[in-house]
């Protein structure tokens, strides 16, 4: 049977206090399904009063343990971790997926990145794709979103936003699957998954930087061009309109360039994983001072306390970051590769400096924007998220939540469910299957393995994925 919701509060002080008072209202979706549980969220009345300014800071590649309110003992990030004493960090947050392309997916569309077809691996540099499903859409030249895909920003233009996009795309390097495509009045980043921070090309030499469709030459490192940009149109945002921006910063992914390392030229092609973690502690800090200066900007036009903001990130650290005590990194689905930093401030909304122990997940954030924006869901469509917002912003108690993933790189294929505290794992490489069973509240490392000792359970959790597969199947 399915572990009934947590009667924790959703909500603990960060100092370590009770619960907060709670509404009894918990939807487990091991029991009612994940069509009821998104419709738990997605389509709630919007609230009342003046919409909020929205904005969503992604990080690229940065750990669960990469940031000091998560515990990182070595890196500065002062403006996040003050981002975190003002609102709410959420310690069970998970990515969509251990890689980028996916989860932003995700995030764009609010639904699971399998829906698409062909973007459950990150595009490889030059618009490659990386398994068979990629690889027959990139020959069709049509590896990327295609523009008729629910998006989130669409649905917040209609809905009578101003949306700008600040940062990095990596969800297809031909013109049809552009930004503007899907509903973002202005923008200006990388098309790829990583290019040079200096030159803003691809180990090929290609410029991957536009500005509004068009490539761009800018003189800058390109975190700060993000933040720099960012902040303009924050500053240049007038009339009664309210604002969606995402700022996608690139750091701290590979390759490995400090602010101050222009002087060692290009990073020469086969070495974008050779660094340093002083390098990769820099990329993370100067970050953190561009958060700073965003938040800095939303104060100075007088937005500050009429803004809801996200921080977190697209996946996991790789081996040159930090996961905490949380197993496994980027590209896999143990813990490391998928649960992210996550924190969510809005004044007078949600408590300050309170911890919530609910997990979620990608899709969750963009149900909860979609509600706190009084945006209609997409037609014909259920979104895969809960407002997760609404339940923290009202006190909910925590419920369980059956989540699922599905990572495909070349033969190898990640599967992995979590249902309440149980998470099954599976690994496939070519006919190579391994499989695990952890309990998560018990052994969040994923230290021991349970499936010989609760076979009834791993094969329940089996069975829940294999649904789940058949109803992501793509249209295309």
């Amino acid at each position: 049977m399915a572990e009934k919701p947590s009667r924790r509060g959703i909500l603990r002080a960060a100092a370590g206090g009770a619960a907060l008072a709670a509404v009894a209202r918990a939807l487990p979706c091991s029991a009612a399904g994940p069509a009821a549980a998104r419709a738990a969220g997605a389509q709630a009345p919007a609230p009342q009063g003046r919409r909020p300014h929205i904005v969503l800071i992604l990080s690229d590649d940065l750990g669960y343990g990469d940031v000091g309110c998560y515990g990182c003992p070595d890196i500065r990030t002062p403006a996040i971790d003050h981002l975190a004493s003002e609102g709410v960090r959420l310690s069970q947050c998970y990515a969509a997926a251990p890689e980028c392309t996916p989860t932003r997916t995700a995030f764009i569309t609010g639904r699971y990145p399998q829906r698409v077809g062909g973007l459950e691996c990150a595009i490889g540099l030059g618009n490659v794709g990386r398994y068979d499903d990629a690889i027959r859409l990139a020959e069709k030249h049509e590896l990327g979103l295609p523009a008729e895909e629910t998006s989130l920003a669409r649905r917040l233009k209609d809905a009578g936003y101003a949306t700008a996009l600040c940062g990095k795309w990596h969800l297809g390097y031909e013109r049809k699957f552009f930004p503007d495509r899907h509903g973002f009045d202005s923008w200006i980043g990388p098309l790829g998954g990583a290019c040079d921070y200096f030159l803003h090309t691809e180990p090929d030499g290609a410029n991957v930087l536009y500005e509004n469709g068009a490539p761009v030459q800018r003189d800058e490192y390109m975190t700060d061009l993000i933040t720099d940009a960012a902040v303009d149109r924050i500053r240049r945002h007038e009339g009664d309109r309210p604002l969606f921006l995402y700022v996608a910063y690139t750091a701290p992914h590979a390759p490995y360039q400090g602010p101050n390392d222009r002087a060692k030229g290009p990073v020469e092609k086969g070495k974008m994983e050779v660094g340093t973690h002083a390098t990769y502690v820099e990329m993370i800090e100067r970050m953190d001072q561009g958060v700073a200066k965003i938040l800095a900007a939303l104060a100075g036009k007088g937005m500050a306390e009429s803004t809801l903001v996200f921080f977190t990130s697209d996946n996991g650290a790789n081996p040159m970051g930090s996961n905490g005590r949380l197993a496994g990194a980027k590209g896999g689905l143990y813990e490391g590769g998928i649960r992210v930093p996550c924190i969510v401030r809005r004044p007078g909304v949600v408590p300050r400096g309170a911890t919530s122990e609910q997990p979620c997940i990608t899709m969750d954030l963009s149900a909860s924007i979609v509600r706190a924006a009084g945006a209609a869901p997409p037609p014909g469509r259920t979104l895969d998220g809960i407002d997760v917002l609404g339940d923290i912003a009202a006190g909910r108690p925590v419920q369980s939540r059956t989540l699922f993933w599905r990572a495909r790189r070349g033969e190898r294929t990640w599967r992995a469910v979590r249902d309440g505290s149980l998470k099954y794992l599976s690994r496939q490489d070519g006919t190579a299957l391994t499989e695990w069973l952890f309990d998560l509240t018990a052994d969040p490392a994923e230290k021991e393995d349970l499936s010989a000792r609760r076979p009834d359970d791993a094969k329940r959790l089996k069975a829940l994925l294999a649904d789940w597969e058949r109803e992501v199947r793509p249209r295309r």
